[in-house]
């Protein structure tokens, strides 16, 4: 099973990692923990281009080809084989992350960008996606409050991150059997009891 965390920055899917992992394999699952960009070497090398601070020059279709450049060698080397030996992959962004930020939020063309999505994905879709659903500007505070890494596209303006918002709920809109929208403004006990609830009912479908 492909399982992926999407929402705004600062809406603490990242801290929601390692209790879920936990609790599938609680539960009697394998469970390979990933993220976005990187989880490479070549990716780990494209995502620090991507967030460095001092590339503020990066054009949109520039960022877009990157991403899904670090996504393609995820997908490769990584994503597909624990997939292939059974285990329950744990990703921390994918491609609706580049729908969102580089679709929605610079307004480019996103039925280009979806065929970018497939070539570089080979067509890889997760089967539950959570989207941690908070307001740009909470969670931009959270990220300054929270003293972690502050990067290039957290810099940009507050209505960027306003479109990239309404743009993850559009895709929500859309495939809401894959979608499993989350309220991010809860304590992260009360977001990780939602997660497990979800997660239990999908599993139990399943059996």
């Amino acid at each position: 099973m492909f399982i992926t965390f999407e929402g705004p920055d600062g809406s603490g899917k990242t801290l929601q990692m390692k209790p879920t992992a936990e609790f599938l394999r609680k539960e009697g699952y394998d469970v390979y923990l990933a993220r976005e960009p990187g989880g490479t070497s070549i990716g780990d090398q494209v995502r620090e281009i991507l967030m460095k601070m001092g590339n503020t020059s990066m054009l949109p279709r520039a960022e877009t080809l990157l991403f899904c450049a670090a996504r393609a060698q995820l997908v490769e080397e990584i994503i597909q084989p624990h997939l292939e030996m059974g285990e329950i992959v744990l990703l921390d962004r994918y491609a609706d992350s580049t729908l969102a930020y580089q679709g929605y939020g610079h307004e480019n063309d996103i039925g280009l960008i979806k065929k970018v999505l497939a070539f570089a994905t080979g067509g890889l879709m997760p089967d539950i996606t959570f989207l941690f659903d908070l307001e740009a500007e909470i969670g931009l505070r959270r990220r300054q409050k929270g003293g972690g890494e502050w990067n290039r596209m957290d810099a940009y303006q507050l209505q960027y991150h306003n479109r990239v918002r309404q743009g993850y709920l559009e895709m929500a809109k859309e495939e809401p059997n894959r979608w499993v929208i989350l309220d991010a403004n809860q304590k992260p006990t009360m977001v990780q009891s939602d997660i497990k609830s979800s997660l239990l009912l999908y599993l139990s479908n399943l059996s």
